[in-house]
């Protein structure tokens, strides 16, 4: 059981408006830390930051405002953390989607890509000195089993040819994996872990949208769905419990390590997204406060 700290740890929850990010902000205020949420609607956000208020007795919660897809919003986002809380106890990067169709984000990127892998990185990077100045902190970044069928088509990341929801959004939980992993490494000796999970098959309406093949997976897949209150276990645990405490660079399933698609634990792979992703965010990553960004062409 968790309880409740007398000097309550911070946490950011992204996409905490629906499905397991709402029941993990709500779960974390429960437990006493002060909840940072990120929603890209204003309005529906102050009405779950008021539902968690009520829920949990906890006053203890602010709302961030932003399009995740957006890097400006993502960058924005992490400076307005790092200027009002210079120690970040716990990142939960759990804001995802499954796009039926290609689209493309204002900065020019792939949606899926975008919103599943960029904004994980640059967020995390934008915050990784309030991180390591919290001395135990703890990256928790939602992936998917549906990894598992994740490659890495590195001549066309961004589908320009080819497109399928279920292909973008595999390869992007794969990234989610690498990046995690390759994370875990850079952070060794600084006291912040960090590491990936799967959350279940969520029944939260979550990809129904989707249409064709597409959507016979996704159908297939929810027969064994469970709840985003059961969904949301793997990601309080990896953000609370002792147990895993100094652990990093490990992939969670139903609160156990389990072994993930091969590719995530191959450094090259990991280095290779890390330096792709830097080069594609060069205009974004820098943490101190300058003009707005041009969009990517």
């Amino acid at each position: 059981m968790i309880t409740s700290q007398a000097t309550p740890r911070i946490v950011l929850v992204t996409g905490a408006t629906n499905g397991i990010g709402k029941v993990t902000a709500l779960e974390l205020a429960r437990a006493g830390y002060r909840v940072l949420l990120t929603s890209r609607d204003a309005a529906k956000g102050r009405k779950v930051l008021d539902e968690i208020r009520t829920q949990s007795g906890n006053d203890a919660l602010e709302l961030f405002v932003g399009d995740l897809s957006s890097m400006a919003d993502v960058r924005r986002i992490a400076l307005e953390v790092r200027a009002r809380h210079p120690k970040l106890d716990v990142l939960v990067n759990n804001a995802g989607g499954v796009f039926n169709e290609r689209q493309t984000t204002v900065d020019g990127f792939e949606t899926t890509f975008a919103f599943n892998h960029l904004a994980y990185f640059l967020l995390t990077t934008l915050l990784l000195e309030p991180l390591k100045a919290a001395g135990d902190a703890r990256v928790v970044s939602v992936s998917s089993i549906g990894s598992n069928f994740g490659r890495m088509r590195w001549d066309d990341l961004e589908f320009r040819k080819g497109y399928s929801s279920f292909t973008a959004y595999t390869q992007s939980k794969l990234m989610n994996l690498l990046f995690a992993n390759a994370l875990a490494r850079r952070l060794g000796g600084t006291g912040v872990t960090s590491n990936s999970l799967h959350p279940g098959v969520v029944r939260s309406g979550f990809g129904l949208d989707l249409r064709g093949s597409d959507k016979l997976l996704f159908n297939l897949s929810i027969l064994s769905s469970v709840s985003p209150q059961k969904g949301a276990e793997t990601s309080v645990y990896l953000a609370t419990s002792p147990e895993v405490a100094g652990v990093s660079g490990v992939f969670f399933a139903k609160k156990r390590p389990r072994r993930a698609n091969r590719i995530a634990y191959n450094e090259a792979a990991q280095e290779r997204l890390w330096a792709l992703s830097e080069h594609l965010l060069s205009s974004w990553l820098d943490p101190v406060e300058s003009a707005p960004v041009e969009a990517r062409a």
